[in-house]
């Protein structure tokens, strides 16, 4: 009996095939692992593992070729990506997210491209089963790259973070729709035209810019969300056209996992993906109500980190409830100081995690997790707010439009009907805040005016740093 050489043993049909099984159980166990901190870390490693096992299952298949090519890319990738994630601030987590997303989209747009391209070369339009998926991978993956690049944009202030639109924006976006959409159905209909499929992109990616442009930043959480899940359908397009099991498999996860958390998100904050992706507010300054007659807001109270001190000192429950401000001023590690402080002393501490607190699904999650803030001191909204009527002390530190009453009191407020972290129904409330400034949404918070608010002036992580020198002492 003859031994098949090692390199026809490695291309054996059987063989990939296993790898691939191999690499879908590892990245839903990976799956598995990162929805809880203590967990996330194997979670990650897990899944990276599977995906280490689809590229070596990909690579073994005998349709590849140029490997010299191949490593280069990949040479190029880890050059361009290890330091990258390395070296990204926890503040600047939501915008790599968002452009890494937008790669994923970018790259399957361009393999569209080339099988089309190529399937010219020899002749002919591919099959229908493989050029629908071409055609429907080069829209979506197009729409999510520049999407993705416009999200990062605003992320990073490189682009305003309010709204911005064009007169009559929905109509040009339903044209630019119907020209990827009919250029794709001239194509299908026997049209063989490398034109054509340049005309998907190009209507495709002005889709996407125009799209996530009039999108304000309080939504950027759930377009990142929504983004994501459009790369993973885009993925399993390309499987489909490629005949790759892992990208399919691959991508339906990632579509799958990302569309049931732009649900949750969008409910979160009490709104449609429809109105989200229309267009809606954040980033335009605009009363929220609580103001006078005359159209001035009520004056605030400022205290001091001895009186906070004082008050956190008497306390039998304290609730902290974090926004992005916490994540600009990196002040988790001293916020779990003070909490560690205050439980010494017999006080209750935990956390009200709003889904949509920061920039990013799950950002005030990851960056408590850094702090080793104990994954059961963590609260979700609808379990933390029955707890506020019955809280002594919240400190509301970097948080804004979550804790903004106006949503649920002011009828005619942009974000009225959003759901929103009680803390005003709290016994005292103490803001950390740099200034009078309005959240990422632009709309004022008249939690800031009301009788049982005290706002602590200051950087976040100085002034609980002061805090908790103040009640060290006492």
């Amino acid at each position: 009996m003859t031994v098949p050489p090692l390199a026809s043993l490695l291309q054996e049909p059987d063989l990939i095939s296993a790898l691939y099984i191999v690499a879908f159980v590892l990245l839903i166990l990976g799956l598995r692992g990162v929805t809880h901190p203590t967990t996330a870390r194997r979670g990650n490693v897990i899944a990276a593992v599977g995906m280490a096992v689809a590229v070596i299952a990909t690579l073994l298949t005998e349709e590849v070729g140029d490997y010299g090519l191949i490593a280069l890319g990949i040479a190029l990738g880890t050059v361009i990506g290890v330091p990258a994630a390395r070296q990204v601030k926890m503040t600047a987590m939501p915008q790599m997210v968002a452009l890494f997303n937008g790669v994923g989209g970018g790259a399957v747009a361009l393999i569209s491209y080339v099988e089309y391209r190529d399937a010219l070369e020899a002749g002919a339009n591919p099959e229908l089963e493989k050029l629908i998926p071409i055609l429907l991978a080069a829209i979506i993956g197009s729409v999510s790259f520049w999407g993705s690049n416009v999200a990062f944009g605003k992320l990073q202030e490189l682009l305003p973070g309010k709204p911005i639109s064009l007169p009559g924006q929905q109509f040009l976006n339903a044209a630019f729709l119907l020209v990827a959409l009919g250029a794709a159905v001239a194509i299908a209909a026997g049209e063989e035209s490398e034109g054509l499929f340049l005309l998907i992109l190009l209507a495709a990616a002005v889709l996407g810019n125009m799209v996530v442009l009039p999108i304000g930043g309080a939504d950027m959480p759930v377009v990142i969300s929504l983004l994501n899940a459009l790369t993973g359908v885009s993925a399993a397009a390309a499987g489909v056209a490629l005949d790759n099991v892992a990208l399919i498999v691959g991508g339906i996860i990632v579509g799958a996992s990302g569309s049931i958390l732009t649900n949750l998100m969008a409910n979160a904050m009490n709104r449609s993906i429809p109105s989200i992706v229309a267009g809606g507010f954040g980033g335009v300054a605009t009363s929220a109500g609580g103001g006078d007659d005359d159209g001035e807001a009520p004056p605030v109270h400022s205290t001091d980190a001895q009186s906070v001190a004082i008050a956190l000192s008497y306390a039998d429950k304290v609730v902290v409830a974090p926004g992005y401000g916490l994540a600009v001023a990196q002040a988790q590690h001293t916020v779990r100081e003070l909490a560690d402080e205050l439980e010494k002393r017999d006080t209750e501490v935990s956390y009200a995690i709003h889904p949509v607190a920061g920039r990013m699904p799950g950002h005030m999650n990851v960056l408590l997790a850094e702090a080793d803030v104990p994954y059961e001191a963590l609260k979700e909204m609808d379990e933390i707010n029955p707890e506020f009527e019955h809280t002594n002390v919240t400190l509301v530190i970097g948080a804004n439009d979550v804790t903004n009453p106006a949503a649920r009191d002011v009828t005619d407020s942009p974000i009225y009907g959003m759901p929103i972290l009680d803390v005003d129904k709290s016994e005292k409330v103490i803001v950390f805040k740099r200034s009078m400034s309005t959240g990422f949404a632009g709309i004022a918070n008249p939690l800031f005016h009301n009788e049982n608010t005290e706002l602590l002036f200051g950087d976040a992580k100085a002034s609980v740093a002061d805090v908790l020198a103040e009640v060290k002492e006492l």
